[in-house]
């Protein structure tokens, strides 16, 4: 799907399903203990990323889909997109640990317009290292903004996370890190955050077509992904890391399959 000129259409309601059911749904267990429930995944070992196809039919796309994310970003075409509008307000939200990442689920009308289409802020989630590279380059750790327009499309803004200056948002956000896989801080305890304080001074961007970058790595996700990176301590990098005791929790970066990158 080439993405020379506008945002590329994609798909809205099974996107969109597949992303709820993953990111708002609590730590995964083993697939013998719920039957009913998706297949238990990680990071690593026989149930990691290259594994991810095999554990449940419904994972079937992690392996035979050919838009995944993430990916390198290396060959970009030019292509003048329309600048991404940021409505994001301050707001309180449930801090959830699902075993994979913490989330930090919004309800309070945050939003983002692109090329007339406005989406939604569900949450926001993280990953340690980052999960997109810039010309092969790693980044300690990337921050995802989900969002979702009113017909169930998903677009999905992507920053990149180096290690620098202490990040001031972090610092009241991490405050509340829910430390256990299941647990869950609710409302008013983060109410500082603002998500704008997430976002990188110039706003250009990457986009192109790709999937969820987790089980059951549903394609037709529109990926918005900030050109600068914004900075963290060392210190913040790693409290978060030390929530899964060092494992990574990024997946690696899939074929590019032909898809167009623009900027």
């Amino acid at each position: 799907m080439s993405l020379s000129i506008h945002i590329p259409k994609i798909l809205g309601a099974a996107a969109s399903a597949a992303l709820l059911g993953m990111l708002l749904a609590p730590s995964g267990s083993h697939a013998e203990d719920h039957p009913a429930g998706p297949a238990h995944w990680s990071y690593e070992g026989h149930d990691g990323p290259e594994h991810w196809a095999t554990l449940d039919p419904k994972y079937a796309t992690c392996s035979g889909g050919h838009s995944q994310s993430p990916i390198n970003i290396s060959d970009v075409q030019q292509s003048g997109l329309p600048p991404i509008t940021f409505d994001y307000r301050k707001a309180a939200v449930d801090d959830v640990n699902n075993g994979h990442t913490v989330q930090f689920q919004l309800a309070n009308g945050s939003a983002i317009t692109v090329a007339g289409r406005r989406y939604e802020l569900l949450q926001a989630h993280f990953h340690e290292p980052s999960e997109h590279t810039v010309n092969g380059k790693s980044y300690p750790a990337e921050v995802h903004f989900v969002h979702r327009d009113a017909n169930g499309a998903l677009a999905v803004v992507g920053v990149l996370i180096a290690e620098g200056t202490a990040n001031r948002t972090l610092s009241t956000m991490w405050a509340y890190l829910p430390k256990a896989a299941g647990e869950t801080q609710q409302g008013g305890k983060s109410s500082g955050f603002d998500p704008a304080g997430l976002l990188p001074k110039q706003r250009e961007y990457y986009t192109y077509s790709g999937s969820l970058t987790t089980p059951p790595c549903t394609e037709g996700v529109t990926w918005l992904l900030m050109q600068q990176p914004i900075t963290a301590s060392k210190a913040q990098i790693r409290q978060f890391g030390e929530l899964f005791a060092m494992h990574p929790t990024n997946r690696p970066v899939q074929p590019l399959n032909g898809r167009v990158v623009a900027r």
